[in-house]
């Protein structure tokens, strides 16, 4: 719930130095979130920022809310533990591949399944930056990092994926150089209610430089991504001319014009619908034979865990004769010693 205040981003900045380096996607994704918090209207104050470990999780030092910069892959537990205590707190997680997807991929699904409501910033640029560059659980088979230098031998985790096979009810995706996509899925996430993922890809200029720039560069950014909107056409390209329809149970890319394919052919984007089989499909395009996906991919209502826990305690306090710590002292046998 907003308050009647008009906030602004700066509102959200604290007095820190930011740190980190030249370049990093990082200080856009900072700069966004407290565009997005401004928009939001949510005080500082009712605000918490939960990281773990890695250059992202530095983010809370930056932001003039609350926050606590935790251990490595308990964000999503401690988070947890935050809005549980605390529903009245708007609680963002900020976290990276290899702090959400390796030692904190347990808590990550489990916060998801629960449908605690988090909105969880996932910043993911395919390596491991704090600790110097070796491969994370995003990393391309084949990946040649200090840790792998022959190439990786294994298959990356996909968020996407690993969020509907946690039963997760919101994703979106958005790139660190595409401040308005950014932005437009941030609030979206801070408005949703119950657990919220945005992936965002982002560039590390020191250990993975580039490695999202076949779908980040300007010059083929909108032949080689389609940004979903809900309740609009699937198109993409340069001059929208391109659309995604259905072909049996695959996602097809046709040209508007072409083999007598019309705009009525285009499919019309549902974030909100509960079955989630086309919103798989959309979100595992990659980019080379398909366009990746941005915007709000998956955004569906779902009973959540914070305010299911609140109405189950006030529910029993109700029903309970004793209503307070001193009622539960006196309930039994007392004496007093004079």
């Amino acid at each position: 719930m907003s308050s009647n205040t008009e906030y602004t981003a700066k509102d959200f900045k604290s007095d820190q130095y930011v740190r980190w380096c030249p370049g990093c996607g990082d200080h856009a994704v900072v700069n966004t979130l407290q565009k997005a918090m401004a928009e939001l209207g949510i005080p500082p104050h009712k605000t918490a920022v939960i990281s773990g470990i890695g250059c992202s999780s530095r983010l809370p030092y930056y932001m003039n809310t609350y926050g606590f910069h935790t251990i490595h892959g308990r964000a999503a537990a401690i988070a947890t533990g935050v809005k549980t205590a605390n529903p009245d707190l708007t609680v963002w997680q900020i976290t990276g591949d290899g702090d959400c997807l390796a030692i904190g991929g347990n808590h990550f699904i489990h916060a998801l399944r629960r449908n605690v409501d988090l909105n969880i910033i996932l910043l993911n640029n395919k390596i491991y930056g704090l600790t110097k560059g070796q491969y994370s659980p995003t990393s391309d088979r084949g990946a040649v990092t200090k840790s792998s230098p022959y190439g990786t031998v294994e298959d990356p985790f996909v968020p996407a994926e690993l969020t509907f096979g946690a039963r997760g009810h919101f994703f979106a995706r958005a790139i660190d150089v595409d401040l308005a996509v950014s932005k437009e899925v941030m609030v979206e996430a801070g408005r949703h209610k119950g657990a919220s993922v945005v992936e965002i890809l982002q560039n590390c200029v020191i250990f993975n430089d580039h490695i999202h720039s076949y779908v980040a560069d300007k010059e083929f950014r909108a032949e080689r991504t389609i940004h979903l909107k809900h309740g609009e056409k699937m198109l993409f390209g340069k001059d929208l001319n391109k659309g995604l329809v259905l072909d049996g149970f695959t996602l097809k890319a046709v040209t508007i014009g072409e083999n007598g394919v019309t705009l009525n052919d285009i499919l019309t984007h549902d974030a909100t619908t509960r079955d989630n089989f086309l919103h798989q499909r959309l979100a595992m395009m990659d980019g080379h034979e398909l366009p990746l996906a941005v915007g709000v991919i998956r955004s569906v209502d779902a009973p959540v865990y914070d305010q299911e826990v609140k109405k189950q305690i006030d529910s029993i306090r109700e029903k309970n004769p004793k209503k307070t710590l001193r009622d539960l002292l006196l309930s039994e046998e007392t004496w007093e010693v004079k």
